[in-house]
């Protein structure tokens, strides 16, 4: 007779949630590295079987808080796309720089490179994010579009969510040179693709 599957804990779950909480303000303050059974249970005032009973896998429990991580991020995403329909080269830069100083995306992509099943996720809300952001660009502009003349669509939106990286990458290690000077210069290609709406006066 065949084993019957281990019952995890709903992913609806208040108390799954409270749990996720935690381990984000774990890895804010200390480090993904800080995340365990015990000290997960400790901080979040449980058992470590309850924190098991939903997160079977310590893998289970960074998956998912990338999850949800992502799902709120895809969702300013969106909401900053809607909000700027006429200027989305503009609300994409402004969005992954944003997104590239989070400290929290900072630890999932240190944590990444230890854990294959974390890599793998980031690259596919990675992947679903660029499709979001190519589709804005797409309706924008036209699927074969050259703005300014140089970059298809997917290698100018490459450079808008690459570069923030890179750059806080660099800062991270405290290296700044150029970074004022890259980021003026590509802000301004940017005003010449798309230059900024002016704002309506007052009365």
């Amino acid at each position: 007779m065949a084993a019957s599957a281990r019952r995890v804990g709903a992913e609806t779950s208040k108390t799954r949630d409270t749990l996720l909480d935690h381990v984000e303000q774990m890895m804010l303050g200390e480090g993904y590295a800080s995340v365990s059974y015990r000290a997960l249970a400790s901080a979040a005032g449980v058992t470590p079987s309850l924190v098991q009973y939903y997160f079977p896998t310590l893998d289970d429990i960074f998956l998912a808080a990338i999850r949800r991580y992502s799902e709120r991020n895809l969702a300013q995403l969106q909401k900053a796309l809607a909000a700027r329909i006429d200027d989305p080269l503009r609300a994409l830069w402004e969005y992954s720089r944003s997104e590239a100083t989070g400290a929290l995306m900072t630890e999932f992509m240190a944590l990444g490179n230890h854990r294959k099943s974390i890599r793998a996720e980031i690259a596919e809300v990675t992947e679903r994010g660029r499709r979001i952001q190519l589709d804005a660009l797409v309706a924008k502009f036209g699927k074969d579009a050259r703005p300014g003349g140089h970059f298809s669509l997917p290698a100018l939106l490459l450079l808008i969510s690459g570069l923030p990286k890179f750059l806080s990458l660099e800062e991270g290690i405290g290296v700044k040179t150029a970074h004022k000077e890259v980021t003026a210069a590509f802000e301004k290609y940017l005003d010449e693709i798309e230059p900024t709406p002016r704002r309506k006066r007052s009365r």
